[in-house]
């Protein structure tokens, strides 16, 4: 009997059952429906069983710890430990990353992918660790591509010239409208759906579960897969929190949250392709176009924020597309 306990006590005490678990906040402005919401649960799973209950990460979803600007503002304070943030707004701090959000930068879902693991990605998380004092940008999480809905259908630039399309309003998102010959129009969010409908605008642009979600397609009969913008969320963690976690804590830490990552870009690629099938069903017609006109029209825009992003940054990205080698 007594060796039975203290066989029992042995391995209790080999998963630190008696050791309080440190309290981490996760807080993102994503619904719980959302993969990348589903894959932080995953992740702080993960990583509590891995490191043997020393964690235990709460994830807060849908702006219960703010919005995406106060996260990143908590971040920096060390009062939220981990964050999902568009790469929008880290750019807003260390200006290269912009790069990533241009239009048609990335060819292709592939080409993305090529960046994601890519030394340039690397260097690009390390000059935002730095300038933030320390702050680790742990994985990339693809969000989607955006494409166009519109009243009639948007095949090549002849049919996009003088279009009225709405964009958000930002300088970013105005590139590729201007580029194809057609009107940037801004519009709040929440009136996007009766403009569409009354017609004040002939198009807009978005990824297609908002598309869906959104139900802008019940006033746009045409979808074109232009894929001009393909979005990022970036998983970080706090400098505070990073300086106190182990060498083989940060390990674990990195190893699940690109494992995360992988999972949340996975089933959301995944949830694209099988959207197209959906809108078809519902009477949608969506093109699949060739967007290389399209693709050529913008990227030569993108030359005055060169210096911002960087001239040697902005080539290394686009060869990392076969095509451009």
């Amino acid at each position: 009997m007594r060796s039975f306990l203290f066989y029992v006590l042995g391995v209790l005490s080999s998963i630190d059952v008696f050791a309080s678990p440190q309290t981490l906040f996760w807080g993102h402005v994503y619904e719980v429906s959302e993969p990348l919401h589903k894959q932080a649960v995953w992740a702080a799973e993960q990583i509590k069983l891995r490191t043997k209950g020393r964690y235990d990460i709460q994830v807060f979803p849908v702006s219960m710890l703010g919005k995406e600007a106060a996260l990143n503002e908590s971040l920096r304070l060390g009062s939220v430990d981990i964050i999902y943030t568009g790469t929008s707004f880290v750019a807003q701090l260390f200006p290269p990353f912009a790069l990533t959000d241009l239009p048609y930068i990335y060819a292709s879902y592939e080409h993305w992918q090529r960046f994601n693991e890519s030394d340039l990605f690397d260097e690009l998380a390390k000059g935002y660790a730095d300038i933030t004092q320390g702050n680790q940008i742990l994985a990339n999480n693809y969000y989607g591509a955006r494409h166009v809905t519109s009243h009639a259908a948007v095949l090549g630039l002849a049919d996009s010239k003088n279009l009225k399309i709405r964009v958000p309003n930002a300088a970013i998102f105005k590139m590729f409208p201007v580029a194809i010959g057609a009107n940037p129009t801004p519009i709040a969010f929440s009136e996007v759906y009766m403009a569409l409908q009354q017609g004040v605008v002939d198009a807009q642009e978005n990824p297609l579960p908002t598309i869906k979600a959104k139900k802008l397609y019940e006033v746009q009969p045409h979808i074109s897969l232009t894929g001009h913008m393909l979005g990022s969320n970036l998983s970080i963690i706090s400098q505070r929190r990073w300086a106190m976690l182990s060498a083989e804590d940060k390990d674990i830490f990195s190893t699940v949250l690109r494992q995360a990552a992988t999972r949340v870009s996975d089933e959301t690629r995944t949830i694209e392709l099988e959207l197209v099938a959906w809108f078809e069903a519902q009477g949608i017609q969506v093109h699949q176009i060739d967007t290389h006109a399209f693709r050529q029209a913008t990227l030569a825009l993108h030359k005055p924020y060169l210096p911002i992003v960087g001239r040697e940054n902005y080539q290394r990205l686009l060869q990392l597309n076969r095509e451009d080698k």
